[in-house]
């Protein structure tokens, strides 16, 4: 996998049945190591390790229901409260975050309503949050407990 514009990290990567995984800490298991997955990982332990979120509060590829469809969020932090407060939308390093990119997440804010949401590929990164419909675009990442 190719480096990204994220700290590093210790990762676990094992093969089975001919395909790469590595090992998710927030789901407990091994899961398949696409480019996505690579920059997601990557985003969980950033989160973490620099930006102090308990692993309990994650949610990792998780359904939601928007005009009957069923969608998956790539990250959804709660807050302590148990309301979502952080969501993040992960594409791979070779797809650009475009405005396609931020109308998906955007759509997931309607059913969600998070406080905070960012888009990455691993390479660019973007933290906003909507108030009174107007979009509010953040110089970092919010920290825990903040």
């Amino acid at each position: 996998m190719e480096p990204l514009n994220l700290p590093p990290f210790a990762y676990k990567v094992k093969d089975m049945d001919g395909k790469p995984y590595i090992y998710d800490h927030i789901r407990k298991k091994f899961v398949v190591l696409t480019p996505e997955e690579w920059v997601r990982q990557h985003f969980i332990h950033l989160l973490i390790n620099h930006y102090g979120y308990p692993k309990s509060l994650f949610a990792v590829e998780t359904g939601l229901r928007y005009n009957k469809l069923s969608k998956r969020t790539d990250i959804l932090i709660l807050s302590t409260e148990g309301t979502p407060y952080l969501l993040v939308e992960c594409k791979a390093p070779h797809v650009p975050v475009s405005a396609a990119t931020f109308a998906q997440i955007g759509r997931y804010n309607f059913t969600l309503r998070p406080t905070y949401l960012a888009v990455t590929n691993g390479m660019a990164h973007y933290c906003f949050s909507v108030q009174d419909e107007q979009i509010i675009y953040h110089d970092d990442f919010p920290r825990f407990g903040r």
